[in-house]
């Protein structure tokens, strides 16, 4: 048994849009309660990239990603970016962990100085008070020197900087193979079981 009950997922504006849906329907699939929420430029991302038009209305999200994944009833909750009565805006009801990902250079930026402007930005920050597990999952190339001083700035407040590098000695043969890798390594910070991929060392 992993020790979450809840997961706050944040889809930001950066390219990277596949690894954040596949995360969400391996925590879905884990039985975890999620809190997702989604900046306005993930939006235009999830449509040039997949193809993937989603709703703008939180409710309607929430209803299209519940049917599609299969969802439990009140498993998936979805917020604005303004929602400032979600769980997730206050430190007295946070979740266990909160993942950014796929997170863009600004979001990142904001959460470093506690910009705190919207729901994402807030959401981190609780999480940087309160001392819980914050996984931000950048997607850049190639890094300014100002990105990798604020990638440090929050690894030096116990952040986990998961880039989206995937390796490829697992010799993946599709592009689901690379995302899952990605997505097998959040899982792991996170403490979830998964099958995703084999590990190193174990018999191929």
């Amino acid at each position: 048994m992993h020790p979450l009950n809840t997961v706050t997922l944040a889809l930001s504006g950066a390219s990277g849009m596949a690894y954040g849906l596949r995360l969400l329907e391996c925590l879905l699939a884990a039985d975890l309660r999620v809190y997702l929420l989604v900046s306005q430029a993930a939006h235009i991302v999830a449509k040039q990239e997949l193809g993937v038009t989603l709703p703008a209305r939180a409710s309607d999200l929430e209803t299209q990603l519940s049917e599609s994944l299969h969802a439990r009833n009140g498993q998936l909750r979805v917020f604005g970016r303004e929602d400032w009565n979600a769980p997730v805006a206050s430190g007295s009801n946070p979740a266990d962990a909160m993942v950014v990902c796929p997170c863009s250079m600004g979001t990142l930026a904001a959460i470093a100085h506690g910009l705190s402007d919207n729901l994402i930005e807030r959401a981190a920050d609780v999480m940087l008070k309160e001392q819980k597990k914050l996984i931000l999952v950048p997607r850049e190339a190639p890094f300014s020197t100002l990105h990798l001083e604020n990638m440090l700035t929050l690894s030096r407040m116990n952040a986990v900087i998961l880039p989206a590098n995937p390796g490829f000695y697992h010799r993946p043969q599709s592009v689901e193979a690379v995302i899952d890798f990605i997505v097998a390594r959040i899982l792991d910070q996170l403490g979830i079981q998964h099958e995703l991929m084999a590990r190193w060392g174990d018999a191929q």
